[in-house]
């Protein structure tokens, strides 16, 4: 009898968690931090969401890497320092799934291509960036800003994205020769070159960082407006978070795991896919933890005032 008691007291415990009601959650308490997280985690439906950004990243993932390696040509670049990079960030599948096509588009310099590559780019990346920034307000619960200012800073914000991954990419594989030309033409000591070293790998995760912090703090429409303080843990876990997917999935795939026995050609595909869905969770992640944090700080502001007499 009190093993039956124990075990309906575990299921209750289990529930309270996976479908908890928003009327009992105290925001205050650890569980009900926890509680309510998991609730907005339901509400805004992030793994649904999570698959719309994906179908949106895939339609603008090609556009973006022909835009990108289009405009190595111009640069009197070496194609080997562009695969290697690749090779070694990507999985194997997805890395063959591309190599034929971005083999074809740095063989040729196009200009018509370049143009394509940057619209299909922005159109599509847009689109995923809107229905990231409606998918945060509702975290917030709270109505998104008339339609077209929301798609003018999505545009903003995917612009600002196509520019941090074109850094990402640059100065990770061409630091070198950015070193050799800007310190030489400042003639810069070569003891600084070790913090240049360092700089160039630091500095994307920065960006995307920075990015993510502006993003969580001017897209949800609150009132009163969020601070900036109070958007950094999230943006904290979803840029350690993709980082660890980027290169963990990476490790795995290339180490442990083998789609393309399974799957065949389309495994390539179906991984590329993976990223892609896990990517959109973890900005969506990101800003559901903002959103819990700032119901818990307005709880322990309505907690302290309620403590306050007035006279």
């Amino acid at each position: 009898m009190e093993e039956k008691e124990e075990f309906k007291e575990k299921i209750s415990l289990i529930k309270s968690y996976v479908s908890p009601d928003p009327s009992q959650i105290n925001v205050l308490t650890t569980k009900g931090f926890f509680q309510d997280l998991i609730y907005r985690i339901q509400k805004v439906d992030m793994s649904g969401m999570g698959a719309l950004l994906a179908y949106f990243f895939l339609l603008s993932f090609f556009p973006m890497l022909i835009f990108m390696v289009t405009l190595l040509p111009y640069l009197n670049l070496e194609q080997g320092q562009v695969f290697d990079f690749l090779s070694d960030i990507m999985p194997e599948e997805v890395y063959v799934l591309i190599e034929g096509t971005l083999s074809e588009v740095l063989t040729n310099q196009n200009g018509g291509l370049l143009s394509v590559g940057i619209i299909g780019t922005i159109w599509s990346a847009s689109r995923a960036v809107d229905a990231l920034m409606k998918t945060l307000n509702r975290a917030y619960d709270v109505e998104a800003r008339a339609g077209f200012i929301n798609r003018i800073w999505s545009l903003l914000f995917t612009i600002s994205l196509v520019i941090i991954i074109l850094i990402a990419l640059v100065l990770p594989v061409f630091g070198q020769q950015i070193e050799n030309v800007v310190f030489g033409y400042f003639g810069i000591e070569e003891s600084l070159a070790g913090l240049w070293t360092t700089l160039r790998w630091i500095m994307p995760p920065t960006l995307i960082f920075l990015l993510l912090t502006v993003m969580y703090w001017i897209v949800p429409n609150t009132d009163p407006r969020l601070t900036i303080v109070s958007v950094v843990p999230g943006s904290i876990l979803a840029t350690l978070g993709w980082l660890t997917l980027t290169y963990g999935f990476s490790f795995y795939i290339n180490n442990f795991g083998n789609f393309s026995a399974t799957y065949g050609s389309i495994g390539g595909v179906i991984i590329l896919m993976l990223w892609l869905y896990f990517t959109g969770m973890i900005l969506i992640l990101g800003g559901i933890l903002n959103a819990t944090f700032q119901k818990r700080q307005i709880a322990k502001k309505n907690k302290k005032n309620a403590k306050t007499p007035v006279f």
